[in-house]
């Protein structure tokens, strides 16, 4: 699978540590500048461009950052976006959003925020959230709507797309609803965004790898097209089946087949090498053949391999543990040098 050119010595390892003790104030201080020029122009709204609300008027960029004040130590200003989430995000008037973006940015940023602070006023406002999300499972197929009016509960696919569901929007949404169900207590949250990889479970092909869209306007989904990729609407799907396997303790093996199923296929069928550069790369493939394209977006992937392997269940040293270790190096070389 390759290698990137460096090897991490101990001193390389304690030289790089040094190096983030020393960046960390300077980083928290950003932190506390960006906030406070969006508490200044934008206070409540979706960004800080011109305090516009293109996400619905939920206070996004606040949401969003809450779980980052609070690691950060800012208590001054995770309160103050507490405040106001607790006074003033209202849902009601909030018209046809995206399901995948509201629920990794909005419902997310309100579970981390009271997974962390245990405050109460964040998991009221993420159990009105996702009880309005929920309308967009109610799906012939069970494969979710790509969006949903959070005032009427009217949900449909999105425009461009029709009759069918974008496979890493419609399989990053079960993180948050399985911890949503745990707790608030509604299973409701957990059964419908796990009837996703149910389906999905069935549909995943010998080679683990998924077209980007699914047909779900009937009442059997179907795989349609045959574009495959490990970039943009394909992504976190791969990313959750093994989130999944993980946030479950390990216990629901399937999650963790699908995942190495893929993993598999992907070293199989995508992995590539550049010439003349030697760069590994994940390609995409089209009906079939090899489109030579490395998305950026693909960059999560070194992280996800890493984190795969070291939870490998036959061991961090087993042959595809270390496997996947190389080719998780190598992508982030690739990614190193792309950007």
């Amino acid at each position: 699978s390759g290698n990137s050119p460096y090897r991490i010595s101990q001193d390389l390892q304690q030289e790089s540590d040094d190096l983030a003790r020393f960046r960390k104030p300077f980083v928290v201080e950003a932190m506390k500048h960006a906030w406070n020029g969006y508490k200044r122009y934008a206070f409540g709204h979706d960004v800080s461009r011109k305090g516009t609300d293109p996400w619905g008027g939920m206070g996004t960029t606040l949401v969003d950052s809450l779980d980052t004040l609070w690691m950060m130590g800012l208590s001054k200003e995770f309160y103050e976006g507490r405040d106001w989430v607790r006074d003033n995000l209202n849902h009601d008037n909030v018209e046809t959003v995206s399901v995948f973006e509201t629920t990794i940015r909005s419902l997310g940023g309100l579970l981390a925020a009271y997974d962390l602070s245990m405050d109460y006023a964040f998991l009221e406002k993420a159990d009105d959230l996702g009880s309005r999300l929920l309308r967009a499972f109610d799906s012939p197929s069970g494969i979710p709507y790509g969006q949903v009016h959070l005032g009427t509960g009217a949900a449909s696919n999105i425009a461009w797309v029709k009759n069918s569901a974008l496979l890493a929007e419609y399989s990053t949404l079960q993180v948050e609803f399985r911890y949503l169900a745990k707790v608030t207590g509604d299973r409701e949250y957990a059964e419908k965004s796990e009837r996703i990889f149910d389906i999905l479970e069935k549909l995943q092909p010998p080679s683990g790898l998924l077209s980007l869209q699914t047909s779900n306007l009937q009442k059997e989904a179907k795989q349609r097209g045959k574009h495959i990729s490990f970039g943009a609407m394909g992504d976190s799907a791969y990313e959750y089946f093994l989130k999944c396997w993980l946030q479950g303790g390990r216990k629901q093996s399937k999650y963790r087949m699908m995942y190495d199923k893929a993993i598999q296929g992907m070293h199989s069928e995508l992995l590539q090498k550049s010439s003349p550069s030697g760069l590994w790369y994940v390609a995409e493939k089209v009906n079939g053949s090899l489109l030579h394209k490395f998305d950026h977006l693909v960059c999560f992937l070194p992280g996800t391999l890493a984190l795969g392997a070291a939870t490998d269940p036959y061991g961090i040293e087993s042959p595809r543990a270390k496997r996947d270790l190389r080719t998780a190096r190598a992508l982030a070389y690739t990614c190193h040098e792309v950007y």
